[in-house]
């Protein structure tokens, strides 16, 4: 007699479903695994939030250090970001009895992370001349722990990321790649808005638990994604299996001409997204008069225009779209988006400035999951962690450079545009803000000129003569 077929729960099939990325799971990665997987993401999140947000607020109001001191402190840790590629690299070919290649870069990363959250209060605290000890001891030690927390984040999410790379079958990257993305802008959001609540009330006590306990939250998250995550297997980090020097696994990845002008592309398209990013609330602001709470939301439309993208290229890129195809709808949809920011000024339109915003996080999504899933292309087997590594130290110096640069033209341009030096057409507050949006622009116009030929075949761009960059190599 046949059995009849068992039927699972109504509950188990609607849920994947309403699950953001829930089919990036496969047999050899499920799910709970992937997730877990996931918080070392959650982990550079909210180091990144601690940064870049919260501190950089407390340190200026709270603790009176002058902003410029913490601009320096908040850009240190971009000195480490170049280093992602030779990180990468020394987990490709990391030598170790006990067969692992991504965990102790990982864990080393964790340790970094957590020694210097764990040094900064106090350190901060000395720095801010509210103590009777010398300032210049409260410099070094809160240079030496921001350099410590950017050390440990960078090799943390590039050993990762290359873990989540060996994992992952080549069919579901693209949907791995797009759920790490959503759990990094959730690990930052929901740090962001804790240590907001957690500080409400500032005292350096307080700041010396809320820094700390982020240092233990990180250990405990960062454990918890590595255990039973990476499978031993001691014949690949052997002592005598030949290992190739950077420059010979540079040249291995670089052979098909493709990654030089890919890094060019992440590179020009991620200074173009990145710009603007300390500038959309104050121009709501000065520009079209909203009040705190409408600039407020403007980070979550932003969000949402990521989240959005993220769900587009991971669906798009599973049914085999070009990677840098996609990458280059989402630089074109760039143009589109500062186009309505520059046009919602002279048309006094918030709607409209809503809207660019919302479209910025679109096409921003969508680059950023392209270009890494196409890095991701560039590995051979088991060496992912050199092109995870060159990507994210492209994607992170742009960012950071680009964000600098964003803030002083604007400053510069605007002091000139003031004293009538542009031109009376151009005493405008808004005439600052409108020369960092063009330039993005421009440079975005540069990232397609950049990713065009890679949109063919390999094979086609290895026939074609180098005739380097042109309207013509334009993607079709």
């Amino acid at each position: 007699m046949t059995q009849p077929t068992r039927q699972h729960p109504f509950w188990t099939r609607i849920v994947p479903k309403l699950l953001p990325f829930a089919d990036a799971a496969t047999h050899d990665l499920p799910l709970p695994r992937l997730l877990r997987l996931s918080l070392f993401q959650i982990s550079v999140g909210l180091a990144a939030a601690l940064l870049t947000g919260t501190l950089n607020r407390v340190m200026i109001v709270e603790m009176g250090v002058p902003a410029s001191l913490v601009a320096l402190m908040v850009s240190l840790p971009l000195v480490f970001a170049p280093l992602r590629a030779l990180i990468g690299f020394r987990s490709d070919t990391h030598r170790s009895k006990l067969g692992w290649r991504r965990v102790p870069y990982i864990w080393m990363g964790t340790l970094l992370q957590f020694g210097g959250l764990a040094i900064m209060p106090f350190a901060l605290i000395v720095l801010s001349g509210d103590t009777h000890g010398p300032a210049i001891f409260g410099h070094l030690g809160a240079g030496l722990a921001f350099l410590l927390v950017g050390a440990g984040l960078h090799t943390t999410q590039t050993a990762g990321l290359a873990l989540a790379t060996d994992l992952a079958p080549e069919q579901a990257r693209p949907r791995v790649v797009a759920l790490l993305y959503v759990v990094l802008l959730v690990g930052m959001f929901g740090s962001a808005m804790a240590l907001g609540w957690l500080l409400a009330d500032f005292s350096q006590l307080r700041l010396i638990e809320v820094i700390q306990g982020a240092a233990v939250i990180t250990l405990i998250l960062n454990l918890i994604a590595l255990w039973k995550q990476e499978a031993r297997d001691p014949r690949v980090t052997a002592d005598d299996r030949p290992r190739p020097t950077f420059a010979q696994a540079w040249a291995q990845i670089s052979q098909h001409g493709r990654t030089a002008r890919l890094l060019v592309a992440i590179g020009l398209g991620t200074a173009a997204f990145s710009m603007q990013d300390i500038l959309l609330e104050p121009y709501g602001g000065e520009i079209l008069g909203l009040s705190v709470g409408a600039t407020s939301q403007l980070t979550a439309i932003l969000a949402a225009g990521s989240l959005l993208g993220f769900a587009i290229a991971a669906r798009a890129l599973t049914q085999r779209w070009n990677a840098y195809r996609l990458a280059a709808v989402g630089a074109l949809i760039g143009l589109a988006a500062f186009s309505a920011v520059i046009f919602a000024a002279p048309l006094q339109s918030p709607e409209l400035f809503r809207v660019g915003t919302g479209l910025i996080g679109l096409g921003a999504g969508l680059f950023a999951v392209s270009t890494l899933t196409a890095a991701m292309a560039l590995a051979r087997a088991g060496d992912s962690g050199i092109a995870l590594g060159a990507w994210g130290a492209v994607q992170a110096t742009a960012a950071g450079l680009a964000i600098a640069a964003g803030g002083a033209i604007r400053d510069v341009v605007s002091v000139f545009a003031e004293r009538g030096s542009l031109g009376e057409a151009l005493m405008d507050p808004a005439t600052g803000y409108a020369v960092v949006y063009h330039i993005e622009i421009a440079l975005l116009f540069l990232t397609l000129v950049a990713i065009g030929p890679l949109v063919r075949p390999a094979s086609a761009l290895e026939t074609q003569p180098n005739t380097g960059f042109g309207l013509g190599q334009f993607p079709a």
